[in-house]
């Protein structure tokens, strides 16, 4: 039976490139039958990836069949990847986030979780040798993932290890990553296109505090102004976003690229409280500048308090 490869829900440019590259390695190194799959539509970064470097969309799936082998990338959170993950023979891990738990696997597994900005850098690192096979898409999805999550290296989960990947496979490309990642900021920030509800779980994870359960959005962009332009709706969709989805707030976190800072909306009280808990700020309107905030995963979920 084939092997998916699969990241989280609301796939980010690391969750479509990296099970891309996963699914490449398995077939073309490995000997193995895998395929990469989506679980949702990519986001405009992620989508430019595929664009780029002529890559054809994986297929999108809602869930996964009792037994169908599968290798999880990018996250180890149940929350975040089909619901009946656990009656699917998942064989590996591949991560750079916490350790959540919950998870079950039918045997024991390969898991991989280290303390590096981007799966794609652990996935090079893993295939050691073998990764001089990798042909220029392969080497331009992994040099894509490595940008966004490090943000062009901004970010503060960036590790010299990272750079120094990002850097080996641009000199093998031949690009320039300035301009390169100029190119991918900007398609992230198109986000035009959008509804509002889809602007909140475009890049969102679910995080439950203390019983308290938040969908925490990221919108990362070099054009802020365009997002905030759109605050009050933004605000009034939240309630019915949290509704849908079974969480008592939405946060949403507008990460402004180029000035290394995040604006946070305040839409009630409740979220009032939380970025004073958290940030150690003091609220007087219906946003908040949070300087030097830049990572949902070093600097947000860790810090958040009721």
């Amino acid at each position: 039976m084939k092997t998916l490869v699969f990241g989280h829900k609301s796939p980010d440019t690391d969750s479509t490139g990296s099970p891309i590259l996963w699914a490449w390695y398995l077939n073309e190194v490995k000997g193995g039958n895998a395929e990469a799959v989506l679980l949702g539509e990519p986001n405009t970064e992620a989508a430019f990836l595929l664009t780029h470097w002529n890559l054809p969309k994986p297929r999108i799936i809602a869930d996964v069949e009792p037994g169908q082998p599968c290798v999880v990338v990018d996250t180890n959170n149940p929350a975040e990847l089909p619901a009946a993950i656990n009656d699917a023979n998942v064989q590996a891990v591949i991560d750079h986030h916490r350790l959540v738990g919950g998870l079950e696997t039918k045997g024991p597994i390969d898991m991989t979780i280290r303390p590096l900005a981007c799966t794609a850098t652990i996935m090079i690192d893993l295939m050691g040798d073998d990764a001089a096979k990798m042909p220029d898409w392969a080497k331009g999805a992994a040099l894509t993932c490595i940008l966004s999550d490090t943000l062009e290296f901004r970010s503060p989960t960036t590790t010299d290890h990272d750079r120094a990947v990002a850097e080996q496979l641009a000199a093998d490309l031949g690009i320039n990553i300035g301009d390169y990642a100029a190119q991918m900021f900007a398609a992230k920030s198109d986000v035009s296109a959008f509804s509002d509800a889809e602007l909140l779980r475009m890049d969102s994870k679910e995080f439950d505090l203390n019983g308290t359960k938040f969908r925490v959005s990221v919108l990362e962009t070099t054009a802020p102004a365009i997002v905030l332009d759109r605050k009050a709706s933004l605000m009034d969709t939240m309630t019915s976003v949290a509704a849908e989805d079974g969480v008592d707030q939405v946060l949403l976190f507008v990460v402004d690229i180029l000035n290394e800072e995040a604006t946070l909306l305040i839409p009630n009280d409740m979220v009032k409280s939380v970025a004073e808990n958290s940030f150690g700020v003091t609220v007087a309107g219906d946003t908040v500048v949070l300087p030097g905030i830049m990572s949902r995963k070093k600097q947000i979920i860790p810090n958040l308090k009721l």
